[in-house]
């Protein structure tokens, strides 16, 4: 059975240009936010990761001759000694550092094969234009530049190993400061050891044989796009694997992943209100309404903060999936009250990251373009990897991991 993380001789800056190069992931900022993002940053990953933002501004962002602008970006990178090579396969232990929380994993190459196989277990659905663009960025680049964030269930070995590694100097230490960047937390730091040592690989692989199943946290479009290209280029080996980053599941930090909603679907507040309290318990609060627990919401309505709590629960051995709370909002409120069927697809819907804060769902509410938002208690891990193992698939944004992986610190090469 193969290793699911194998070490791999990754592209990655000389240290001293990591702090140019590494950016935020490239879907979580928009083109005019990854401008501003990389203005005056000539050696930003962002000029690799959404190479439309050094093209006419309006350009479209899926054309050829942006994804011909990323693979030229990259060259003149490697041949400016920007990036380097490593020479043999390594790991790459990686530490997050937010606010005092601390994470810390590995970057590794998982194969396709256990990904097509349900041993890299996904939850979520992908939609294929997002699929295209980034076989299309994997190609044009001929190298994997966006991680996969997965996990594993706790292994005590393997954490020791991780620690004992995280002890030393690192080779590289990144800290985003108070800025944060659009849709990422402020003062997160980035930090990564380069463990390139045989004998301490060679530990770490047999550590890592243990494992028989990762999950999909975050990244189901660049784990569907490995397999299409692996699939493409059957005979090319490194083709046949893709970058991930694997954390015991027991570290992760899920937010909330909170809802907007554009009209009431027709109805005046006090009747949507009524119908509301058809299905909920609904009590007005004098501030914001925070979920404390699985089960309860807060809905934020014409200025005022409301505390929702099913009148109907689900059960506590119904179905993983049937338990989410993103699940059962839309059972009981958005779909029938409101209308919305289909949350991927129905433009009257928003999500809000809950690095955002309910500051911003009263935000998007008070300026008219919304006119009812919902806050959420974060899903769990656990709740996650039992959908996952059921082989059902989560409702869209559902979950919000923070801090987030940096782009460009290490890449996978596929030549």
């Amino acid at each position: 059975m193969d290793l699911l993380i194998q070490p791999f001789a990754g592209l990655r800056p000389v240290p001293e240009h990591a702090d140019d190069v590494a950016a935020p992931p490239y879907d979580v900022l928009s083109t005019a936010e990854a401008r501003v993002r990389a203005a005056g940053r000539p050696l930003s990953f962002l000029h690799i990761s959404k190479p439309e933002i050094d093209l006419t501004e309006g350009a479209d962002p899926y054309s050829d001759a942006v994804y011909a602008r990323g693979a030229e970006t990259i060259r003149q990178m490697i041949a400016d000694g920007v990036l380097i090579r490593d020479d043999v396969p390594c790991y790459y232990v990686y530490r997050l550092s937010m606010n005092g929380h601390v994470q810390t994993g590995v970057v590794g190459a998982a194969p396709v094969a256990a990904y097509d196989d349900n041993r890299v277990r996904r939850h979520e659905f992908t939609r294929p234009d997002k699929e295209d663009d980034r076989v299309r960025q994997i190609d044009a680049v001929d190298a994997q530049t966006g991680p996969v964030l997965v996990v594993f269930k706790p292994r005590e070995r393997i954490s020791g190993l991780l620690a004992g590694i995280a002890a030393t100097e690192p080779t590289y230490d990144v800290q985003w400061g108070a800025e944060g960047g659009a849709g990422t937390a402020p003062n997160v730091r980035h930090t990564i050891w380069v463990v390139m040592d045989s004998a301490r690989v060679e530990v770490l692989r047999q550590a890592f044989a243990e494992l028989d199943l990762l999950y999909i946290a975050d990244g189901h479009h660049r784990s569907a796009a490995a397999s299409r290209v692996a699939a493409a280029r059957r005979g090319q080996e490194a083709a046949q694997s893709f970058l991930i980053v694997a954390f015991p599941a027991d570290e992760l930090k899920i937010l909330d992943y909170n809802r907007v909603v554009r009209d009431i679907n027709g109805l005046g507040i006090d009747d949507f209100l009524a119908r509301v309290g058809e299905a909920f318990d609904v009590v007005e609060t004098d501030g914001q309404a925070r979920p404390r627990k699985m089960h309860e919401f807060g809905m934020y309505l014409d200025g005022r903060w409301y505390r929702l709590t099913p009148k109907r629960p689900p059960a506590a051995d119904a179905p993983a999936l049937e338990r989410l709370d993103v699940r059962v909002l839309s059972d009981l409120l958005l779909e029938p009250m409101l209308g919305i069927g289909d949350p991927r697809t129905d433009p009257r819907i928003d999500f809000v990251g809950g690095i955002r804060g309910l500051d911003e769902l009263e935000r998007r509410v008070d300026s008219g373009e919304m006119a009812v938002a919902f806050a959420l208690f974060a899903t769990g891990i656990d709740d996650l990897m039992a959908v996952a193992d059921a082989g059902d698939v989560m409702p869209p944004k559902s979950t919000w991991f923070e801090p987030k992986l940096a782009d460009g610190l290490i890449s996978y090469p596929l030549s």
